[in-house]
């Protein structure tokens, strides 16, 4: 409460009536540096996605549906915590006339317009940041370094894939490009950095144009000289000079990112320049695996399997003797993953949730709410690595001796959605929407659904959620062969229990046109499955998987595990 009233001081000496605090950093990534994290400084939410609006008597911090809970858990004694999209920003603000701060450095015009367009108030631009005016600035400790990815790991270098872009923005007219968003930089470039705890990305900013003139914004200190060898014909620029640099364009058609284009630099750029603002077509490009990129992902999700698969067989032998937690239980299962040589670091934060904590759908555990693993209960762990050279992600709900009949039904209700998502037929027209309603009918059916998306896109050795494709509501990309995207319905019940079952899927050619081939490779609980609510096809699809996942984890396993593998994955 004693920050919150320091910084509505604040907003009285900068003549403000509220103050807009973003998530993000300046890069737009998902994963942030704690000494970046505003939001949580200020309200004490620790979720991947959110904004606090602050006004002179009232404050608000909205989430989407993944985060109402831990919102609510975290922040309630200082916010009201407000679900988008049932409300925006907008709703709130009705009819007001205010005077309201942001950081240009830390939005776009998109997600201004999106919550704030239909608003009477007026928002101001304010070339400093009004929360790190009551912190001290901590550095993130020690700077690492940029590598370029080996040849194993890519079979398209850095210049095909520029030449790749720049056919892209000729045939739009576009003569230069701001690329501001580092993952795509990542993609271009074929490098990787360490600037984010679960994402091996490089923060940077990239200009090109058609002539092939390309600039590389970063920290100096980040790059060494045999990394500046590499890339002869690419200028690398002290990061501090990108506004110096920007200012200088001019006459020229620009293409900016929408979704990671500052209104600092897209303002810049606006002077003397016409704007394009779309979407990057990196995105896209990036979105689409080459075979060696599956290959190499298909391996690393073999490793995370028996990972995963090894942990689970010790939790359900050990939960009652050992006394294990939430905390001991995710702490375990990171030290089965670091026996992987190829395992470089978690690609997202553990959900490590059982009984009522599962509920909560990106629940963290902390010391607070850590609960111990009890008979009865059922256990939710949604964790993936960062391997040489992919990425996984994967959510299994675990049975601890649990024999309620209800959850049982809905567990197969979830499972159903999922094998319907695994078995849909692709045409060359499927988008995201149409397969997210097939996951949903089974619980609906019993009037039930939950409160996500069924699934997002996921990069290669980069970040775990990237789009632009994705199996959600509103989501109308079309679904390529090579894109990866993960499969995870599930059901919450508030104060009670959570479900859900996640693999990654890829889209792949076969005889028949196109289809999902499932990258994760661990065994579907059984003990919660009502096999009479099965169909046929459904028994011979669980079957089956269990088969290939047998066959793929085998070699891995110790003489006992070897036992438990074979009853885990014996048909139904």
């Amino acid at each position: 409460m004693e920050k919150v009233n320091k910084f509505k001081k604040l907003l009285k000496n900068y003549n403000l009536d509220g103050y807009i605090v973003p998530k993000n950093d300046e890069f737009f990534s998902e994963y942030i540096p704690e000494n970046k994290d505003r939001l949580k400084f200020i309200s004490n939410f620790s979720g991947s996605y959110g904004f606090a609006l602050i006004l002179k008597n009232k404050n608000y911090l909205f989430v989407d549906g993944r985060y109402t809970l831990q919102a609510k858990i975290q922040s309630k004694k200082l916010f009201d915590i407000v679900t988008i999209p049932n409300r925006l920003a907008s709703d709130v603000l009705k009819k007001k006339k205010l005077k309201i701060g942001f950081d240009p450095k830390l939005h776009t015009q998109k997600s201004l317009k999106v919550f704030f367009n239909k608003t009477n108030c007026r928002l101001v631009s304010i070339n400093e940041n009004l929360i790190d005016k009551l912190r001290i600035q901590k550095s993130n400790g020690k700077l690492e370094k940029f590598y370029v990815l080996p040849k194993q790991a890519v079979d398209q270098n850095y210049k095909l894939k520029i030449n790749k872009l720049i056919h892209i923005l000729v045939k739009k007219k576009i003569e230069f490009q701001f690329i501001s968003s580092s993952e795509n930089i990542a993609w271009l470039l074929n490098i990787r950095g360490q600037d984010s705890k679960f994402t091996p990305i490089p923060n940077a900013y990239l200009t090109l144009d058609t002539n092939k003139k390309i600039n590389l914004f970063c920290n100096l200190n980040k790059v060494e000289n045999s990394f500046k060898q590499k890339f002869k014909n690419i200028k690398i620029i002290d990061i501090k000079y990108t506004n110096l640099f920007l200012s200088k364009i001019k006459n020229k058609k620009i293409l900016i990112d929408s979704s990671s284009c500052s209104i600092y630099f897209e303002n810049i750029l606006k002077k003397n320049n016409k704007i394009n603002e779309l979407v990057d077509p990196i995105y896209f490009l990036k979105s689409i695996k080459s075979k060696k990129e599956i290959k190499n992902t298909i391996k690393a999700h073999v490793y995370d399997g028996a990972a995963l698969t090894k942990f689970l067989f010790w939790l359900k032998k050990n939960y009652i003797k050992n006394n294990i937690n939430e905390i001991s239980a995710q702490e375990k299962l990171l030290k089965y993953r670091k026996k992987n040589k190829s395992f470089k670091f978690s690609s997202f934060p553990t959900i490590s949730g059982s009984g009522p904590n599962g509920a909560i759908i990106h629940y963290q555990a902390s010391k607070k709410s850590n609960r111990k693993l009890k008979k009865g209960d059922i256990y939710l762990v949604d964790s993936g690595g960062q391997y040489n050279f992919g990425t996984t992600d994967v959510t299994r709900t675990i049975s601890l001796n649990n024999n309620n009949k209800r959850i049982k039904d809905i567990f197969t209700r979830v499972l159903k959605g999922h094998i319907a998502v695994a078995n849909y037929k692709i045409k060359n027209n499927t988008y995201g929407a149409q397969i997210d309603i097939a996951a949903r009918k089974p619980l609906k059916k019993i009037n039930l659904d939950y409160s996500h998306g069924t699934g997002h896109g996921v990069g290669y050795f980069l970040n775990v959620h990237e789009g632009p494709h994705a199996i959600s509501k509103n989501n109308k990309v079309y679904f390529k062969e090579g894109m990866i995207v993960s499969n995870e319905p599930g059901y919450y019940e508030n104060g009670k229990f959570g479900i859900r079952i996640e693999n990654l899927i890829n889209v792949k050619k076969d005889k028949t046109g196109y289809s999902f081939n499932n990258l994760t490779m661990v065994p579907i609980d059984k003990s919660l499955i009502n096999k009479n609510k099965l169909e046929e096809n459904e028994i011979n699809w669980l079957n089956s998987y269990h088969k290939k996942v047998f066959k793929n984890l085998k070699k891995f396993m110790s003489k006992s595990e070897l036992i438990d593998l074979q009853l885990a994955c014996s048909n139904i």
